[in-house]
């Protein structure tokens, strides 16, 4: 398993390195926790990186779970429904042991 800290803005800036960091995952299956605990926004591009990464995981058999958000991403994956697609923890200890 794989875990994962970002920090700062999850936006097109951040892009290419989070989707490099994302796919870089060499467990099999492939198993990452994404703790976003430091992360103080997320945009349209992050959303998509997200997405993206979930279906890369779960087509190779593993799977992306979401850590320790912060309130005002917490709010953003909430709006657009992304708890609904990707497993969301409110700790990274209860994300690792599921």
């Amino acid at each position: 398993m794989r875990v994962l800290s970002v920090s700062g803005e999850m936006d097109h800036h951040i892009g290419d390195t989070l989707r490099e960091a994302l796919g870089a995952c060499v467990t099999d299956p492939p198993r990452v926790v994404a703790d976003l605990h430091r992360v103080s926004f997320m945009g349209s591009s992050g959303i998509n990186i997200l997405i993206s990464a979930h279906r890369a995981l779960t087509g190779a058999g593993g799977w992306l779970r979401l850590a320790v958000l912060s309130a005002p991403v917490l709010r953003t994956v909430q709006i657009v429904g992304l708890d609904t697609v990707i497993d969301c923890h409110p700790t990274l200890d209860q994300a690792l042991h599921l």
